[in-house]
């Protein structure tokens, strides 16, 4: 298709209800391991269900997701027995992945968290088991004037204990399970805004106490764990590790051969949203997952951080947002070209690794920004035709379940308040399909 034909699809393009998944309660989006740890904008697994569905028919498929995020592609693919890989840069999403899809033995974890919990909660009539075990904090000597810029003393330190209670599990599953809910707690136990996804102080909230926080969070996720080990076929359980290919690095480069995907389902960054560095500091200050947050966040695609000088970019549309960005901020016009210029080395790589018959499905949405409209969609859409895709479907659907959409402020392009703003940053949402003939 050519870039006028792209957009004259999109504009005739309908809202598929089906695919909206509106009646769908929390309880259902968040199943099995997907409410381990929180996370913004993500897709639910419903969504991924409904792809699998409509595209595989192998019981030994293989499912990729090259910007893994908290895990949904990569658990509901294990879930079925399907053989499963991907990337993501942020090392704490890849934490979060590789410990929601690995089901571990209800009873044995049940006795390790339990076990784990025994000295870390502290008792009405009982001098804290910190005390009497005399237990050293672990707190990041190089990250720590950041910790204490986020933590009170007592919160930094109670934390540093369970950090070290926890450095001395034996079992690295397990092991991995507790600095998932660790990691989740800390923005609960922060001073940082519990309303805000930027990193915003709140000197005047009132922390959670750390113990009371990962207690009632690992007893949740012994549920999750319970449920979902119940779905996971036997030989997957039994061998998890020849199932799960998962590993923290660059979308563009995947862990596994050529021609051997079946279907890819995975959700990029937004280069107008959300800086998933930032966002997620605290736990990559907490468990040394960088020795520079200002370096790190320069390897995140859609950052703000990066720009390219001598890198062409091959979609039209994509050119035509950065020339009319260009105008209104030259800063935010190199940001938005870096990202279509990373994006398309990614689609390459789906290419390669994508069996002859396979499809890469793009979840993905369209925002305005200093009165410019982000075609995010359309121009992912050229972009994998220039890659060797043929376009075959295209699917518009409202997102009810998704923390987004937000407000913003078209003027400044922040997001804002509902009384605030005047648009709405992703009121909808596509999935774009290539297939590989």
């Amino acid at each position: 298709m050519s870039p006028s034909e792209i957009l004259e699809w999109f504009n005739q393009t309908s809202i598929d209800k089906a695919w909206s998944f509106d009646g769908y309660k929390p309880s259902d989006t968040g199943k099995w391991t997907h409410g381990y740890h929180r996370y913004p904008a993500k897709f639910i697994p419903q969504l991924v269900e409904g792809l699998m569905d409509e595209y595989i028919s192998n019981g030994t498929a293989s499912v990729n997701d090259p910007f893994m995020g908290c895990g949904t592609t990569i658990v509901s693919a294990v879930s079925r027995g399907f053989h499963a890989s991907g990337t993501d840069i942020n090392k704490i999403a890849h934490l979060m992945t590789e410990t929601k899809a690995t089901p571990i033995a209800p009873d044995y974890l049940d006795r390790k968290v339990k076990k784990f919990l025994s000295r870390v909660l502290t008792s009405k009539d009982e001098q804290s088991l910190f005390t009497r075990d005399r237990i050293q904090p672990h707190i990041p000597k190089k990250h720590l004037e950041r910790i204490d810029y986020w933590f009170t003393e007592e919160v930094r330190d109670e934390l540093g204990k369970i950090l070290s209670l926890i450095r001395c599990e034996d079992d690295l599953a397990v092991q991995s399970f507790l600095f998932v809910a660790f990691s989740h707690v800390l923005k609960t136990c922060s001073i940082w805004s519990q309303s805000s996804t930027k990193p915003t102080r709140d000197l005047k909230k009132r922390s959670t106490l750390p113990h009371d926080a990962i207690r009632r969070h690992l007893l949740k996720m012994l549920k999750g764990n319970a449920q979902f080990y119940t779905v996971v076929p036997p030989q997957v359980r039994n061998s998890p590790d020849e199932y799960l290919n998962v590993q923290s690095g660059s979308a563009k480069v995947q862990p596994v051969s050529g021609n051997s995907v079946d279907l890819i389902v995975s959700s990029s960054p937004y280069v107008t949203s959300y800086e998933y560095a930032d966002l997620h500091q605290l736990s990559t200050l907490w468990l040394d997952l960088a020795d520079d947050l200002k370096e790190y966040r320069k390897e995140f695609i859609g950052t703000s951080y990066k720009q390219y000088e001598d890198k062409p970019l091959s979609s039209q549309i994509a050119s035509n947002i950065v020339a009319e960005m260009l105008p209104k901020s030259r800063k935010k016009a190199k940001e938005i070209e870096a990202f279509f210029i990373d994006m398309q080395d990614v689609f390459e790589e789906n290419f390669r690794i994508l069996r002859q018959g396979g499809r890469c499905c793009y979840v993905i949405g369209n925002t305005k920004l200093k009165g410019v409209d982000i075609l995010n969609a359309e121009a992912f859409a050229e972009s994998l035709q220039y890659s060797g895709f043929k376009l075959d479907r295209l699917i518009k659907r409202e997102i009810p379940l998704k923390i987004l959409p937000q407000k913003r402020d078209e003027k400044t392009g922040r997001f804002a308040s509902k009384d605030k703003a005047d648009s709405e940053a992703y009121p909808t949402e596509y999935i774009v399909i290539g297939l590989k003939e």
